[in-house]
């Protein structure tokens, strides 16, 4: 029987201490941060929250007996139940199943194994398939992946299939979009209330559309694939720290000043934080960025006021520096200013959480800042086709009608390459930018253990592209705010 575990009641709950607006600086949550008692709040990675709106929708879920967080409604509504406790087990009926050119195959080996060799799928335009991890190499393990996904899509009649054929020349596939977590924002599949599950950890960054969203495994996956549902315990008791197994609810001010790509970076990272789930409550932010890429309907959930909450950290956002994860934990945690003396032999810009347009923006724009070149080489991989022709064409403010690319060229970065997730995940010998020798790299990525990026013997220091612009400048970890204040 297929089951997952989310602590749908066992909720972070963050919020700021008063109204100030968020530091350019701190937009990336690749790092952990301290509370204003100077108290550390988790060695885990999750940072500065947006803001709950001010007035509470009711349940959407029938009459409750008590107050339910966000996950517990979606939850709620999905298994068919006017209420969840901890302690439940619920089936829960699938919104959107996504999986890629890594999981895919896995996936539908287990279905056709344990549902028939013929066996048709549960909806074949709610199943969404992105290749990305593995797509411009020769390895011919890694094409493979690709052709055994297009025979499953054609054989299965898959609506959502963004396929790539020649990889020589990207622009040349219509269907390709490249990272699948951004893509399926930029797809519109990611829906206010509803249950998306996807055979990648980083599935959570969905959940900044006030949906739940999490990484299931491939056996999870063919099940899912086989019936539309998945089993979910819904657990209460947990002696473990951090946030593992349970959901964190940004909220607050600030929070409602992230624009959505903000907002998908600071989901993203929850998974380093052990957490299940990361959501955000829906606002006019959210509504504005859907409404062109979406005509299904769907009804957004917000917690009750009574909701019951683990713990909650008030976190004032004035008090936060320019941080780096150093080698090899997300949560070893340092200020940039504090490892100025270390020496770097390349950045690289890009993936689910530091390759969208905004992110390449922020480079840009301390480039743009420094008017100097880049002393160490830097690869820019643009997470989907849409942010490539962003890079293109959209003007960074304040140069003058510039676009990132012009004023990446201009600071001696390399040519942006093509959208996929490339070297976060190392992949063969020869995807794009990937630590074949043991070198030392300030990257936009959200994992730096080793071999996370090729060789096993590389130094990775997690940054905001803030921070890894910066440190292009100079050779080594820099403080963004040499270049911008």
């Amino acid at each position: 029987m297929a089951s997952s575990a989310v602590a749908s009641s066992s909720t972070f709950h963050v919020i700021n201490k008063r109204d100030v607006g968020l530091s350019a600086f701190s937009s990336q949550p690749s790092f952990c941060i301290q509370t204003t008692k100077k108290k550390v709040v988790s060695k885990k990675i999750f940072s500065v929250m947006s803001p709950q709106q001010t007035e509470r929708k009711p349940a959407t879920t029938g009459s409750v007996k008590t107050g339910m967080t966000m996950t517990e409604k979606i939850l709620a509504r999905a298994s068919d139940k006017p209420e969840v406790t901890p302690g439940d087990n619920v089936w829960v009926n699938v919104d959107v199943l996504m999986t890629h050119d890594i999981g895919g195959p896995a996936s539908f080996g287990v279905f056709k194994e344990q549902f028939g060799q013929k066996a048709k799928v549960w909806n074949p335009e709610k199943i969404v398939i992105i290749p990305d991890h593995y797509i411009f190499t020769a390895d011919e393990r890694a094409n493979r992946n690709v052709d055994v996904l297009r025979d499953y899509c054609s054989e299965q009649n898959i609506k959502y299939f963004y396929d790539i054929k020649d990889r020589g020349n990207f622009r040349a596939n219509p269907d390709y979009k490249g990272v699948c977590h951004v893509a399926l924002a930029q797809e519109g599949h990611c829906r206010p209330g509803e249950v998306l599950l996807g055979t990648d950890s980083h599935t959570c960054t969905a959940g900044a559309f006030g949906q739940f969203a999490t990484g299931i495994g491939t056996t999870d996956a063919g099940f899912v694939l086989g019936t539309g549902k998945l089993l979910l315990k819904i657990i209460g008791e947990i002696s473990v720290s951090g946030a593992t197994y349970k959901t964190m609810e940004f909220v607050g001010t600030t929070v409602e000043s992230l624009s959505m790509e903000e907002r998908m970076t600071l989901c993203n990272m929850v998974v380093e934080a052990g957490g299940k789930n990361g959501v955000i409550p829906t606002d006019k932010t959210t509504y504005d960025y859907l409404k062109d890429k979406t005509s299904v309907p769907y009804e957004p959930v917000y917690s009750d006021e009574g909701a019951r909450f683990l713990k909650e950290y008030r976190i004032d956002i004035s008090k936060l520096e320019p941080l780096v994860a150093k080698p090899h934990s997300p949560d070893n945690r340092a200020l940039a200013r504090e490892c100025k003396d270390v020496k770097i032999d390349r950045v690289y810009i890009g993936s689910c959480t530091g390759g969208k347009t905004e992110d390449f923006m922020a480079a840009a724009k301390v480039f743009l800042a420094s008017g100097k070149k880049i002393k160490v080489p830097t690869f820019l991989v643009p997470a989907t086709q849409k942010v490539w022709m962003d890079i293109y064409t959209l003007p960074v403010p304040g140069s003058g009608g510039k676009t990132c690319s012009q004023i990446f060229q201009e600071a001696g970065c390399e040519t942006p390459a093509s959208p996929s997730c490339a070297a976060c995940l190392g992949g063969p010998q020869d995807t794009y930018a990937r630590l074949n020798e043991p070198k030392v790299c300030v990257s936009t990525t959200n994992r730096n253990f080793p071999g996370r990026m090729g060789h096993t013997e590389g130094q990775i220091y997690l940054a905001s592209p803030y921070t890894a612009a910066a440190s292009a400048l100079t050779g080594k970890v820099t403080d963004p705010r040499e270049f911008l204040m």
